[in-house]
C-alpha cells in the first residue's frame, strides 16, 4: 500500500471510508513526517494534541455514518487563520503571543467538515513577501534541492510557502493559504503543487490577519487538481460577518471535475512575453498552449493592454491598505506592547521592535502615498489603473473562456539570492498581480522542471465565479503534464 502520506487527500478519503486505515492512523503518520521534518521549519506551531483529538472523534462519526466532506483528513492552516485557542502569530513578533478567542471562517468550515489541524505554517510577515524569509520565527525551506549546489536551501515561495513546503514534503495532505498578489499561485509553482485563489468575495476573510482588505483572498493547495477543489468546496461559502462575502451556493466543484475542455477558447496574453524572460519558461507555456490545443481547445491570441501597471498599481494600493489596516498594532488591545513612559512614546517602540524591516518598509510606503499632497497622485492614479486592468480582462471574456499563462517568472531561487533588491524581490509576482486586481480566480499547476530539476508551474485564469472552467482546464494540463516529480525527503511514515 502506499505510504500514508503520500496519498493525495482524495486517496486518503477514500481509504478511510474502506476502512483501510483510521484518522488516528494516517494522523499518527503526518505527526511522525512533520516532526521529522522539522529542518523545514514549515510549522511555526504544531499541534499533535489537537490532530490526535480530533482524529478519534472522526474516527467515532465515521463509525456511526455521521462522516463529513473532510473527516478524518490531517490539514495544515497557514498562520494568519485566527484557530480558538491555538498561537496565531501572522509570523510577527507583534503577535508572537496572540492566543484568538475565536475561529476563522475558513477553518471553522474545514472543521465543520471533520478535517484535523497538524498545527499553523509559517509564512512571510504579515503575508508581505514572496520567498518566506521576512518571518520573525525564521525561514521556511523548501523540501527541493537543485542539481548543481545541491547544499543551497530554497525558497518555498510566499508568502503561503509553510503551506507549499508542507504539501509539497508529505507532511500534511492539504493547506490553506491567502494570496494577495500571488501569495498561493507563487509557492505552488515553486514547490511542484497545485494552488487555488479562487474569486475575490467566494471564501469569507473574517478572522483572517489582514494585509490588503480589497485583494486578499483565502485559497487551497493540494496534490492534485481534485484536491484543491475538494477543499475549496469546504472552505467557500457566504459569510454574514464578511461585508465582501458573495451570497452566492458552492458548486460541487470536484463532483463536476472533467479534463475534457473540448470547445473551450483560451486565451493568451501576448502582454505575459516578457523581455528577458527564461527560455525554459516560455518553452513551458508553449509546451501547455499544445497540451490545450491537443484536449480539443481552441487558442486565442488576447491582450491585456494595461499589464504593464499590474505590479506598480499593486505596490501603491497593497501597501496603502497595510498601513492602514496595521495601524491597529499599537501595543494597547492586543499582541506585543513595550512599556515606555508615555503613551505615544509606548506607541512608537511597540510599533519599532513589533514589525520587520519588510512591513515596515510597506507601512511607509502606504502612509507616504495616503499623505496629504499625494494621495490624489498615487493612490487615486491607482485605483483608476485598477479599473482598467478590470476592463483588460472583460474584454478578453468576450474572446475566450480563461487565460493560460506562466505562473512564475523563474524557479525557486536560494535563500539570500535576491534579498539586498526589493524591486527584483517584488518581480516575482508579475505574472500573479493582476488577478487580484481584477478579483478573478487563478490556479496553479505543476507542469515540468527546470534545467536545474525544480518545479515550473502553468497558470490558469478565469472569468469571476468560473471556478468551474478553471478546475477543468487544470485538470487537462494535470493529464497532459503527468508531473509526478518529488523532493528528496526522508519518510517517516
Amino acid at each position: 500500500m502506499t505510504k500514508l502520506t503520500h496519498l493525495t487527500l482524495s486517496e486518503a478519503l477514500a481509504g478511510l471510508k474502506k476502512k483501510e486505515f483510521s484518522s488516528k492512523e494516517i494522523t499518527q503518520a503526518h505527526i511522525r513526517a512533520v516532526e521529522s521534518a522539522r529542518h523545514l521549519n514549515a510549522f511555526i506551531t504544531e499541534t499533535p494534541e489537537l490532530a490526535l483529538k480530533q482524529a478519534e472523534e472522526s474516527d467515532k462519526r465515521r463509525a456511526q455514518g455521521k462522516a463529513g466532506l473532510l473527516d478524518g483528513a490531517p490539514l495544515a492552516i497557514k498562520d494568519l487563520f485566527c484557530t480558538r485557542g491555538v498561537k496565531t502569530t501572522a509570523s510577527s513578533k507583534i503577535l508572537g503571543n496572540f492566543i484568538p478567542t475565536y475561529e476563522s471562517t475558513v477553518s471553522a468550515n474545514l472543521f465543520r467538515h471533520g478535517a484535523v489541524m497538524l498545527g499553523k505554517t509559517g509564512l512571510d510577515e504579515f503575508a508581505m513577501g514572496s520567498s518566506n524569509t521576512t518571518s520573525a520565527f525564521g525561514n521556511v525551506i523548501s523540501p527541493w534541492k537543485r542539481k548543481q549546489n545541491s547544499n543551497a536551501d530554497l525558497v518555498p515561495g510566499g508568502s503561503s510557502g509553510g503551506s507549499s513546503a508542507a504539501v509539497a514534503a508529505r507532511i500534511c495532505l492539504g493547506a490553506t493559504g491567502t494570496d494577495t498578489g500571488g501569495s498561493i499561485r507563487q509557492p505552488a509553482s515553486f514547490c511542484g503543487i497545485s494552488g487555488i485563489k479562487p474569486t475575490y468575495g467566494r471564501c469569507s476573510r473574517w478572522g483572517i490577519v489582514a494585509f490588503a482588505s480589497s485583494l486578499d483572498q483565502a485559497g487551497v493547495f493540494g496534490r492534485s487538481v481534485e484536491d484543491c477543489a475538494l477543499m475549496l468546496k469546504s472552505c467557500a461559502g457566504f459569510d454574514p460577518k464578511d461585508s465582501t462575502s458573495a451570497d452566492m451556493a458552492v458548486p460541487d466543484w470536484n463532483g463536476l471535475l472533467k479534463g475534457d475542455i473540448k470547445g473551450l477558447r483560451i486565451g493568451i496574453p501576448k502582454e505575459y512575453r516578457l523581455d528577458g524572460m527564461p527560455s525554459e519558461i516560455e518553452k513551458l507555456w508553449q509546451e501547455g498552449i499544445n497540451w490545450v490545443k491537443a484536449a480539443g481547445a481552441q487558442i486565442v491570441d488576447v491582450s491585456l493592454p494595461h499589464t504593464k501597471y499590474a505590479l506598480p498599481t499593486y505596490y501603491i494600493i497593497a501597501p496603502a491598505e497595510a498601513s492602514s489596516n496595521l495601524a491597529r498594532y499599537d501595543g494597547v488591545r492586543y499582541g506585543l506592547r513595550v512599556e515606555e513612559g508615555n503613551l505615544r512614546d509606548m506607541y512608537e517602540m511597540t510599533r519599532a521592535e513589533g514589525f520587520g524591516a519588510e512591513v515596515k518598509r510597506r507601512i511607509m510606503i502606504g502612509t507616504y502615498v495616503l499623505s496629504a499632497g499625494y494621495y490624489d497622485a498615487y493612490y487615486v492614479k491607482a485605483q483608476k489603473v485598477r479599473r482598467l486592468i478590470q476592463n483588460d480582462f472583460l474584454e478578453a471574456w468576450k474572446k475566450c473562456d480563461a487565460l493560460l499563462t506562466p505562473a512564475t517568472p523563474s524557479a525557486a531561487f536560494a535563500i539570500g539570492e535576491n534579498e539586498d533588491d526589493p524591486i527584483k524581490m517584488y518581480l516575482n509576482d508579475v505574472f500573479t498581480v493582476s488577478v487580484n486586481l481584477a478579483g478573478l480566480p487563478g490556479m496553479a499547476v505543476p507542469a515540468g522542471l527546470s534545467a536545474e530539476g525544480l518545479p515550473l508551474g502553468l497558470q490558469v485564469i478565469g472569468k469571476a465565479w468560473g471556478e468551474q472552467t478553471v478546475f477543468n482546464v487544470c485538470r487537462a494540463l494535470e493529464e497532459a503534464a503527468q508531473f509526478s516529480a518529488m523532493p528528496a525527503m526522508k519518510d517517516a511514515a
